[in-house]
Parts: structure tokens; sequence; C-alpha cells
């Protein structure tokens, strides 16, 4: 199998489940969700191989650059 790129996934934990979701902002339609961060992992892993296997000419739409910290007064 061929290397491809690697892709930058944005994380985040509901608080209502505890379950961890994620999505590749690159690739639409790439996202998932599991009990542990192993899991999600696995499932990542799994999602984006299966969109680029859906469309191999997709292309990213953008590109991870940062996160930022924003303090609002209260």
């Amino acid at each position: 199998m061929q290397s491809r790129q690697p892709y930058t996934a944005i994380i985040e934990q509901d608080n209502a489940t505890g379950y961890y979701v994620a999505y590749v902002p690159d690739l639409p339609g790439a996202h998932t969700q599991a009990e542990t961060l192993e899991e999600l992992t696995q499932n990542l892993k799994e999602v984006v191989e299966l969109v680029l296997e859906d469309d191999h000419a997709q292309s990213p739409e953008s590109h991870f650059v940062g996160t930022q910290l924003v303090n609002v007064p209260s």
C-alpha cells in the first residue's frame, strides 16, 4: 500500500456521554466517535481510508494552522 500524507483531526469529548468525537477538516465526511482515545485513533484511520477510497482524487480543502485560546471578559 502506498504511503499517504498525514491528516489533522479535531478531537473533543462530549460532556454528556464522555465519548470522544473527531473530524478531519481536510476530508469532508471523515468523522467518528469512540469511548476511548485508542478506539478513536483506530476509527479515525479507518474513516480516512474509507473517504480516500471513495474519492481517490480528493484533495484537502484547507490545511491545519493551529489552535488559539480566546479569553472573553466575564
